[in-house]
């Protein structure tokens, strides 16, 4: 140990005696001075501005442009100026026979080097550190958790970096060839995830042996024991490499024995690397303060009642535009997007199923056009150097799985071999693409727990379902893509016809715009319905007052006769703004969330709902209107052409309007649950996409709302995680200049002079 000491001693000496180390130190810390500067200024101005921060900690150190993060892509640059000349400078003066001749081992000679490197990169921490150091005093519970991690992950990259430097040293006696040789590794290290992903077998090393990205787990905060120990084996290998070069300098072995230990050293690396990365090996430490990297517990409980295999299949077609999502080059990739769940349960089986159908959306290709389906698989099959023979009809699968409903799009399905059911998991036309661990959750709930059905009813010439256009229900309803439609948060959709009574199964029925009122026979079946407690929307319009208002009348409420207007020189007198009330956000999350960001709730000709009798249901308004500027028009009905006005002696009354009421009662063992809604567009498909100048709307968050209050909030499954305390930096922004000199010239400037110090002393020795 007192050789390695001593070997320590002396590189750390002719490191900080050379002006390269402390030029790299400086750099670095006016680097991360910069960074941190620029994101702390931006957080301060962000504050001044009157907007809320959300974990500030993570905008300034970690996370996607943290100064940690931003660190982490530098460091390649600065390594191999260090490393190159650990050992390329012995054997490049000769010094290297005098170590061969003391008494000292090889192992010593690379562990006191290294050991000399891994002291050196603590001062990249500690610059890191001193940042820190602002936080804990600067933000309100700073998650300081989260930043040494980050900062460990940011260590560890050097260290690994170092080892690979240290080794390329020992190889050749050019420092210069030395830092170019590191330079290579590394970018082959990059690149090598990308090698063989067509092979099972070689898909796996090659991955773990990528070094691309392998800190980013720690830039969030996470620690995982698979990253963790891949920079561990990375050490430990270019170490034992090193080691082992220099034993056959050393006795001058010949090329072959050479290469059969090292092929030994790589041979036991990959395979402790491909044993730690099995996902059943693999340990989380989340060091977030509400472990926003950790599945909610909502989804945890959803795991655990996931006993027994479980089996996910993604189905392929070559035809549909996403397809290259599921190649087997992209399969690592593509698996690490359920990582969070593949961590509470690791037995997760997937699978891939590639074949051929022409698709409504198939791509367009003049290579691929006048073609029949044979053949333009084996033209995009040759263009892209795909296996052919992992390609079937669609017809030889179809008795598997039917893909019809889906237009043969991407699409994923679960199956719990517990009771073979299943549950569609689908790409959607948003930003996102995937599927969230909202999305994800919920189809796992429907393995096991039954999906509510809600009922359409039809007969009246209601909101149809089939109908996607600006009046139908089809969006929010039956629309594979759109994420937040109810058959992809758990929900099963049918047409219900009141002729007949309504089947016990159906949890929810929906009534919409009907022109044409009940018959007897459909007005019994519905108050059946009613006094055994189902479930209810009831959704207006004005001009249907006969055909509507019976439905609510047994809950003592009506429809106002007459449409609301809310006049302004931007928009139709008959455009409606409501607001959502707290009493609804207590009992939505959707809604809160709505409120806190100031969103509205827009109806286009709408009526309000009003309380006429106590029918015995507590009673919630949900979204009111202003109580100014907004009346029911009693004489006005072309709002295009005329401007309405307040006339009071008419019967105009200018007050503040129900649109939304929800009703309670028990019945039974069981909480009757029914929303009675003055507009049946506001939950159209125009409404939902609708963005007008000065009114920021999240119509949507009316339909989450009474979707999940009716299901009992059972679907969709929500994460639900505290805010982050750390939401408040206790400077202000004249306070910037001081952090600027402090970070930016104070602590660069220091460096600056105990290396100027430091170099006039060796001069003067």
């Amino acid at each position: 140990m007192r050789s390695i000491l001593r070997i320590t001693k002396t590189e750390l000496r002719i490191l900080f005696y050379s002006p390269v180390a402390w030029l790299v130190l400086i750099v670095f810390a006016l680097q991360a001075g910069i960074a941190f500067c620029a994101n702390f200024t931006d957080e301060l101005r962000s504050q001044a501005l009157g907007y809320a921060l959300y974990t500030p900690t993570a905008s300034v150190f970690c996370g996607l442009g943290g100064v940690v993060t931003q660190m982490l892509d530098y460091l390649y640059l600065y390594i191999p100026l260090l490393t190159m000349g650990l050992m390329s400078r012995e054997l490049g003066s000769g010094s290297i026979k005098l170590l061969y001749s003391s008494p000292v081992s090889n192992m010593q000679i690379i562990a006191g080097k290294y050991l000399s490197m891994a002291i050196y990169s603590l001062g990249f921490v500690l610059v890191l550190l001193l940042q820190a150091a602002l936080g804990l005093f600067a933000i309100k519970d700073v998650e300081i958790t989260a930043v040494l991690v980050a900062v460990l992950g940011l260590y560890l990259t050097v260290c690994a970096y170092a080892a690979i430097g240290l080794f390329m040293s020992t190889i050749t006696r050019y420092q210069v060839v030395a830092a170019i040789g590191t330079l290579v590794v590394l970018a082959v290290l990059n690149f090598i995830g990308r090698v063989g992903q067509d092979v099972d077998f070689v898909r796996d090393l090659t991955f773990w042996l990528s070094i691309s990205g392998r800190s980013q787990t720690f830039m969030y905060g996470m620690v995982n024991s698979a990253d963790l120990l891949y920079f561990l084996l990375v050490i430990g290998l270019f170490l034992t490499l090193s080691v082992v070069r220099l034993q056959g300098e050393r006795i001058r072995s010949s090329a072959f024995s050479g290469a059969w230990r090292y092929c030994v050293v790589i041979g036991i690396v990959l395979g402790l690397g491909y044993i730690s990365s099995r996902p059943r090996m693999i340990h989380y430490y989340d060091g977030t303060s509400n472990k926003r990297n950790t599945l909610a517990q909502e989804s945890q409980d959803v795991v655990n009642h996931l006993d027994g295999g479980l089996t996910l299949t993604t189905y392929v077609n070559i035809f549909e535009e996403n397809a290259y999502i599921g190649m087997p080059s992209e399969r690592n990739w593509d698996m690490e997007r359920f990582e969070k769940f593949i961590r509470f349960k690791p037995e997760i089986e997937f699978r891939y199923v590639y074949y051929y159908k022409q698709v409504p959306n198939q791509l367009s290709d003049e290579r691929i056009a006048g073609l029949n389906d044979r053949q333009r698989l084996e033209r995009i099959c040759d263009l892209n150097d795909y296996d052919i023979d992992m390609f079937r009809p669609y017809d030889e699968i179809a008795g598997t799985v039917d893909l019809s409903g889906e237009n043969y799009r991407f699409v994923r399905v679960f199956e719990r071999e517990e009771n073979g059911r299943r549950a569609f998991l689908r790409l959607y036309e948003d930003p996102m693409r995937h599927p969230s661990e909202t999305e994800i959750a919920t189809a796992l709930k429907t393995l096991y727990a039954r999906s509510p059905r809600v009922g359409f009813v039809i007969g009246h010439d209601e909101r149809s379902i089939d109908n996607y256009g600006d009046r139908g229900y089809g969006v929010f309803t039956r629309e594979n893509t759109f994420r937040q439609s109810l058959i992809n948060t758990g929900f099963k959709v049918e047409k219900v016809s009141l002729t007949k009574p309504v089947d016990s199964e159906i949890d929810v029925l929906l009534i919409s715009d009907m022109r044409k009122p009940f018959s007897l026979d459909e007005m019994e079946n519905y108050r059946a319905y009613i006094a055994r407690g189902g479930n209810l929307i009831v959704l207006g319009e004005p001009k249907r007052q006969d055909a509507m208002n019976p439905l609510v009348a047994p809950f003592g409420l009506r429809f106002t006769a007459d449409p609301l207007v809310r006049p302004t020189s931007e928009f139709l007198a008959d455009l409606v703004v409501g607001h959502y009330t707290p009493d609804f956000g207590l009992r939505s999350k959707d809604v809160a969330t709505a409120i806190r960001y100031k969103k509205c709730l827009t109806a286009v000709g709408t009526c309000g709902v009003e309380q006429i009798a106590d029918a015995g249901y507590d009673m919630v308004d949900c979204v009111v209107t202003d109580s100014i500027g907004v009346w029911n028009e009693r004489s006005t009905r072309n709002f295009v052409d005329e401007m309405p006005t307040l006339d009071s002696y008419c019967g105009e009354i200018e007050k503040r309007y129900s649109l939304v009421k929800y009703l309670t009662r028990p019945v039974g063992d069981r909480e009757q649950r029914i929303f009675v809604v003055g507009d049946s567009d506001c939950i159209a498909g125009r409404e939902l996409v609708a963005t007008r100048n000065g009114i920021s709307a999240s119509n949507f968050s009316l339909i989450q709302g009474m979707f999940k209050l009716l299901s009992y909030g059972e679907f969709p499954v929500e994460p639900t995680r505290e805010r982050p305390s750390d939401d408040e930096i206790c400077l202000t922004q004249d306070d910037s200049v001081w952090i600027k000199i402090l970070y930016e010239w104070l602590i660069p400037g220091a460096l600056l002079l105990c290396g100027i110090v430091i170099l006039m002393k060796r001069r003067n020795q």
